[in-house]
């Protein structure tokens, strides 16, 4: 085999003005999509994300939101970044949109939001999920069989002095606190506030969403936060057919009872490559609480220790029996923690756009959407070998792909230049789901064709 060295571009370069290419071809699939939901249509229909007293002048609110989801799902993640992406004519020519807003007129219709058009907002995308769920093949969105849900909080730490709802943390800095609720891969709800419990609002998004796991298989992840009295009595009136709490506070009652368990009452050794653990089943009333629970205990240590570290899942086992299996099934919650880290990392929702609350959790819900039409991107559309890609991927190898314009004497036509891997998929997407221009006077819209390229 030759050497491989570094060497300089040997490319001749030319340029060319952003009213005949975009970075952002990609969006013709979101835009498509968006319009197979109904998201436009159903967005036209609420009655209270307009504030405009003169609703034939200024920026409708689908073409407010509509700018604020194609800045997400392009990569952007502030209201700087929508003003650019305003700028770029092919761009909005691809999506429809007349006209981008700047930052100050978005801010303005953030903050001009109430509590009832971000509870329409919410709404909106409850129907959309609940539709990809419908359209989509069960093993896209379930688990052998099983509707996963998960619950999660975290903490989005602000700069400055007047973030509306924010309180000091346990590190002594402003903080919201974002609760979620997860149902399969979608991101179905969310309170945004300064709430210091970190489940404060499980009981009310169970109780919210019950219809959605109700008379079907269904498992319920949570982590420890949510292991009191309270919210363990929630968890239980919530009607799922199997849950699993992570227990690691007020342990020393079980830590005692299964030092004091014979050991004909454990599993046989489970041998890892340093460690060997033991699992057994105990039985327990938590203080305040008006039942007992079952609670899965697993006890480790490594080859050679004398003294066993003990671990607890507080758990309505389901169809499972063991021990042992409850316990490697709750381990699949870092998964699930994964899909929360593509909202905060992918999509950087460490940075609140506003310090007013309101502006803040209607931007949320928009960013909510976004994720869920690229989640419907994926489960309605994608090959299954691409299940598993994240959002920050599908972004990069799908969305921000280049596109040309070229202009004829009776249509224009928005060249896409699709890698040789996905052209295939392109087409047929395209084919299905992309309206065809018809004989006559073409409309306002461009063209779309990808380009033929061999592969």
């Amino acid at each position: 085999m030759r050497s491989f060295t570094k060497h300089h571009c040997t490319y001749r370069l030319q340029l060319t003005n952003s009213e005949q290419a975009s970075a952002h071809g990609g969006q013709v699939l979101v835009e498509a999509m968006c319009q197979r939901l109904g998201l436009w249509d159903k967005i036209k229909q609420c009655e209270h994300v307009d504030p405009r007293k003169r609703t034939n002048q200024g920026f409708a609110p689908q073409a407010i939101v509509a700018q604020l989801l194609f800045t997400l799902t392009s990569g952007g993640v502030s209201l700087a970044d929508a003003e650019r992406m305003g700028k770029d004519q092919v761009l909005l020519d691809l999506i429809g949109l007349d006209k981008g807003a700047d930052q100050t007129t978005l801010g303005e219709w953030l903050r001009a939001q109430t509590k009832e058009s971000v509870l329409e907002l919410m709404r909106l995308n409850w129907t959309v999920v609940d539709q990809i769920m419908a359209e989509a093949k069960p093993g896209r969105y379930l688990r052998a069989g099983c509707l996963d849900t998960f619950f999660d909080d975290t903490e989005i730490e602000v700069l400055g002095k007047h973030f509306e709802g924010a309180r000091i943390n346990y590190e002594g800095n402003l903080a919201l606190s974002l609760q979620t609720l997860w149902v399969g891969p979608f991101w179905l709800d969310f309170i945004l506030d300064g709430a210091k419990d970190p489940s404060q609002y499980l009981p009310e998004l169970l109780g919210q969403h019950h219809a959605r796991w109700a008379g079907r298989k269904s498992h319920l992840f949570v982590d420890s936060a949510s292991s009191s009295a309270a919210y363990l009595q929630a968890i239980t009136d919530a009607g799922f057919t199997s849950w699993s709490v992570s227990y690691n506070k007020w342990t020393t009652v079980l830590d005692r009872q299964a030092e004091q368990m014979p050991e004909s009452q454990w599993s046989p050794p489970v041998l890892g490559e340093k460690t060997v653990a033991q699992y057994l089943w105990q039985r327990h009333q938590p203080g305040e609480c008006k039942q007992a629970y079952d609670f899965a205990t697993v006890r480790r240590k490594e080859v050679g220790e004398l003294l066993w570290n003990y671990g607890h899942v507080a758990s309505v086992a389901g169809e499972l029996k063991s021990a042992q299996l409850v316990m490697e099934r709750h381990q699949l919650k870092g998964a699930l923690e994964q899909r929360f880290s593509e909202v905060l990392s992918d999509l950087d929702l460490h940075h609140p756009p506003c310090a007013e609350q309101i502006a803040n959790q209607a931007f949320y819900a928009i960013t909510m959407l976004a994720y869920n039409v690229l989640q419907a991107l994926k489960v309605l559309e994608m090959p299954d070998e691409d299940q598993g890609m994240r959002v920050r991927s599908i972004i990069r190898h799908l969305l921000t792909v280049p596109v040309t314009i070229s202009r004829h004497a009776r249509y224009t036509t928005a060249t896409v230049c699709i890698g040789a891997g996905w052209l295939k998929w392109w087409r047929l997407f395209l084919e299905r789901w992309v309206p065809k221009r018809k004989p006559g006077r073409p409309p306002k819209e461009a063209t779309v064709t990808a380009p033929a390229r061999s592969g």
